[in-house]
């Protein structure tokens, strides 16, 4: 089950889920629209198009840790409402304490027990999940912590495509449940074009580890795999100096690489 992001979108609801429709998507990944009208156009755009939603949320860092805590977790009663397929967080921080972060991460789960609703926790830098042995050692430590896994980051912050880190990553692939699929590099957490052949390896080492998330999954009976294709805009894409003219297409960057993922996995 695919979804489109809207980052970086600067059409209307309806244009854009329209387009979102066209290029073969399931539903869309959102912040959800702080403006009333915006909610009234997403939910008729929804609607419109057959498309399911699902919603971010994440911490803010620029509240002090109790009030973050709080507002992350009214936040959630919000997007609840909707009845999303699963809600993706940016949760904590790396300057947070252990404790701390698992503060967030702990009201996280509970919300998500008591509404059932997927609650997910991304792997991304600045964040509790910002590099690949600390992640480690909150899945130790949180037995019902569920990721959406977005191997990008782990590629720039670890500057490698990281070889070599099978057992490491074995218990991070154990517990992800939701893929954002944007290629990254030893440099940088989006390469400038998926279909040059100058990313074949990176492309290729993504591609290994999405395909051992999807195919765990199915072995555990679970048939949908919920996958955001999330190459993004400027400046995560790469521009030309001065003009900034960006040197790829963002939407392009995502429907490649979801029919990718569908023809590697042999998906209608």
């Amino acid at each position: 089950m695919f979804f489109q992001t809207n980052w970086g979108n600067e059409l209307s609801w309806d244009a854009f889920c329209e387009r979102t429709k066209v290029s073969g998507y399931d539903g869309i990944e959102v912040w959800f629209p702080s403006e009333k009208e915006n909610q009234i156009q997403l939910k008729a755009a929804l609607k419109k198009y057959g498309l399911a939603v699902a919603f971010l949320n994440g911490t803010n860092r620029s509240l002090p840790f109790e009030d973050g805590l709080e507002a992350y977790k009214k936040h959630f009663n919000t997007l609840i409402e909707w009845n999303p397929v699963y809600i993706n967080c940016h949760t904590g921080s790396d300057f947070f304490s252990f404790e701390q972060n698992k503060a967030f991460i702990d009201a996280a789960n509970k919300i998500s027990k008591e509404s059932g609703i997927p609650i997910y926790h991304e792997t991304h830098r600045g964040r509790f999940s910002y590099n690949l042995p600390d992640t480690n050692t909150y899945l130790k430590a949180i037995s019902d912590l569920n990721l959406t896994l977005d191997i990008s980051h782990w590629m720039v912050v670890h500057e490698s495509l990281l070889h070599g880190q099978d057992v490491l990553l074995e218990e991070v692939i154990e517990k992800s449940k939701h893929i954002h699929a944007r290629v990254g590099h030893a440099e940088g957490p989006q390469v400038n074009d998926p279909e040059a052949p100058e990313w074949k390896s990176a492309l290729s080492r993504h591609m290994d580890i999405w395909e051992t998330v999807i195919k765990k999954e199915w072995r555990k009976g679970n048939k949908v795999v919920t996958i955001t294709t999330e190459f993004g805009p400027p400046n995560y894409l790469p521009v030309l100096p001065y003009t900034r003219i960006p040197v790829a297409d963002q939407w392009r960057a995502n429907v490649f690489i979801m029919n990718a993922i569908k023809d590697r996995m042999s998906l209608e």
